[in-house]
């Protein structure tokens, strides 16, 4: 259902935008969206998400200021522009999709749907 793509080598301080296609159209727009990486050696962390209907975003401290989140609903697709990046973004990044309205956007159990990951490299 969801396939993500854009990841890449890039150098620190270089930028990528990352894409999220959802290949079912949902009965609702009451659902979200939302970006999780895992780190080579961490487990998977939150990075942000946005609300389908309204648009609405949050984001991770670690990212907050250097990534956003946008979606183009006539496209079905999510983004995540990155800016800014630190060796430390290095991880595989996956897109999360759920049925409804979740009531905590950064817990990955409120998610329905997930996409295969898609691998981004900082470093010189």
């Amino acid at each position: 259902q969801l396939q993500a793509s854009g990841g890449g080598l890039v150098q620190p301080g270089g930028s990528l935008r990352l894409s999220c296609e959802a290949s079912e159209r949902a009965f609702t727009n009451s659902f979200v969206m939302a970006w999780f990486r895992r780190p080579p050696v961490a487990d998977r962390e939150f990075v942000g998400a946005i609300t389908w209907n309204l648009g609405r975003t949050i984001y991770s401290d670690s990212v907050k200021g250097r990534f956003t989140i946008s979606r183009d609903k006539s496209k079905n697709t999510m983004y995540l522009q990155m800016n800014a990046l630190k060796p430390e973004d290095t991880a595989l990044y996956f897109c999360a999709k759920s049925k409804y309205p979740v009531a905590n956007m950064p817990a990955a159990n409120q998610y329905d749907y997930w996409g295969r990951g898609t691998l981004v490299t900082v470093s010189s």
